[in-house]
């Protein structure tokens, strides 16, 4: 397995990149629309497809939390439904992979 302490570097190097991405969409969600009626719905749509990928982030926020946790507990690279090795592949794409591959399908 990959060295712990490089895959939680690695880990937590992601979560703050994650995090800078959520604030600002915060922050672009916050701002004034326009009241220009063909601007506001342009500005609205493009709202959606950040409120959707700031969903997904904070998906990804929290597997990210949870196999730092893991790793933390020392079961990262242990599927959390049977118990077996997560293959260092999967891993390696994936590094917050709670579940072995068969478990994953």
């Amino acid at each position: 397995m990959t060295d712990l302490s490089a895959r939680k570097a690695q880990l937590e190097a992601r979560l703050a990149e994650l995090e800078s991405r959520l604030h600002k969409i915060d922050s672009d969600l916050d701002a004034p629309v326009s009241k220009n009626w063909d601007e506001a719905a342009i500005e609205r749509e493009n709202d959606e497809v950040r409120e959707e990928i700031g969903h997904e982030g904070l998906k990804e926020v929290r597997a990210i939390r949870a196999a730092l946790t893991r790793i933390e507990d020392g079961t990262y690279g242990e599927c959390i439904d049977c118990g077996e090795e997560i293959s260092p592949e999967r891993l390696e794409a994936v590094p917050y992979a709670a579940l072995c591959r068969k478990c994953a399908a």
